[in-house]
């Protein structure tokens, strides 16, 4: 009877590798699943996998630096801080060598022996160690450089548990690309709008400092002279500000810190993940995103033949906002008694119809990884739109705060004139 070689995931999480007896590659997934592992990778076994397991003993004449690398992994001082490009570029490079057909190992040794890639190839190194020794990619990856993130390595785990690494990978470029594209159009963006703040504010200083005190002593100084009462207004609450302001400089750099701390706080977080949904603009911005990052993780997972149930696990697990994670647990609490998954999303309540409704034609044809990346297709476009949008707001609404607040102040300096002039002619 053949053999097969296998790398899986037990319950734990663990990875185990051996060898089953099975009668094709159907019987060997089945005998798997009944010891309860999910499999990574399945080939058949070679006649030299005997010999290379004998000579293998051999090969561990490295005790010293093994250690030393895994202990240099795993301490602080040895975690690689990486920039947003560098982390794309690796990301790109990994995901390409993958598509091509090579091993994660192996991929991970081409890229020591590139000459352009410099901090990354100690990433590499590093990383190539830990999965030669048994240490899941998405677990190298938190252990070498905490620039990959939470997310990154969620979604990592979730393409070696379905076999869709490469694809997954792939697309996380495309999500930081899309969102380093996005910081750079919001900083150009930003640039004219600076501008204006800053000769707005320097414009108010000018007013509150020297033109409104001269105009006070003017109107004071003539016969009948009387400030308005707005400029009064003005003159009461810019002397409290000189006055105070160091105050309220101490109050808002304190109200900052314990936000900070309160947002921080585990027991707040879902309470403050739950408000940034609400927000006025970021709030439809996070929920696109997540429905797109949702379904194209649930596409990649159930096209690769990953259970519905499990995919759903793994995809809540690359989920960071904790409101939107307890949404998907009531599916999967639901699906996992039985119920269809558009079904589950309908009793959440949490989910928009027309993603249930793509969802539903996929489980009635049978082809819901095509239904669900078409539904993150459709959604990765909403979300174009609404960046675009608040682009497009930006500008408008500071000429507008700026027009009011130095208008307004033109405004009363000219009627205070105006009456002034108005009081010596009577």
């Amino acid at each position: 009877m053949p053999a097969f070689s296998y790398k899986a995931l037990g319950a734990n999480g663990a990875v185990q590798t051996g060898q089953v007896d099975a009668g094709d590659r159907t019987e060997a997934l089945r005998l798997l699943d009944r010891k309860g592992l999910q499999p990574v990778s399945l080939s058949h076994a070679t006649s030299e996998a005997p010999k290379k397991a004998a000579t293998k003993p051999k090969a561990k004449a490295r005790p010293v630096s093994r250690s030393t690398e895994q202990a240099e992994s795993s301490s602080p001082d040895g975690e690689l801080k990486l920039k947003r490009q560098e982390v794309v570029l690796f990301t790109e490079e990994l995901s390409d060598m993958l598509s091509a057909g090579l091993q994660l190992e192996p991929a991970l040794r081409a890229m020591e022996n590139r000459q352009e890639l410099g901090s990354l190839k100690d990433v590499a190194v590093k990383i190539r160690h830990l999965v030669r020794d048994g240490t899941n990619f998405s677990i190298a990856l938190k252990r070498v450089s905490p620039s990959f993130g939470p997310l990154y390595c969620s979604l990592a785990a979730a393409g070696e548990a379905s076999g869709a690494l490469d694809t997954i990978l792939k697309r996380q470029a495309h999500y930081l690309k899309t969102l380093a594209e996005l910081q750079s159009r919001l900083i150009l963006a930003m640039i004219y709008p600076a501008f204006l703040v800053l000769a707005g504010v320097g414009v108010t200083i000018v007013f509150v400092t020297i033109l409104i005190p001269q105009l006070t002593q003017l109107i004071e100084s003539a016969p009948g002279g009387k400030l308005p009462g707005p400029i009064q207004l003005m003159v009461v609450v810019t002397d409290h500000f000189a006055a105070f302001w160091y105050v309220y400089l101490i109050l808002l750099v304190a109200g900052g810190l314990f936000f900070k701390a309160w947002k921080d706080n585990e027991e707040n977080r879902p309470t403050w993940d739950r408000m940034k949904l609400t927000l006025p603009m970021a709030g439809p911005v996070i929920s696109s995103r997540f429905y797109v990052q949702f379904l194209e993780t649930m596409a990649n997972l159930v096209g690769n033949g990953l259970p519905l149930l499990r995919a759903l696990e793994l995809s809540r697990d690359a989920t960071q906002n904790l409101s939107l994670r307890a949404s998907l647990n009531e599916v999967i609490e639901q699906v996992g008694d039985g119920r269809a998954l558009s079904k589950a999303m309908v009793r959440t309540g949490n989910f928009p119809a027309l993603l249930v409704d793509m969802v539903a034609v996929g489980e009635q044809t049978g082809k819901i990884d095509m239904s669900l990346r078409r539904a993150a297709e459709r959604y990765d476009k909403e979300l174009n739109k609404d960046l675009n949008r608040i682009m497009a707001l930006i500008m408008p609404t500071i000429l507008i705060v700026m027009a009011l607040m130095i208008g307004t102040m033109a405004y009363l300096m000219i009627n205070a004139i105006f009456q002034t002039i108005s009081n010596l002619n009577g």
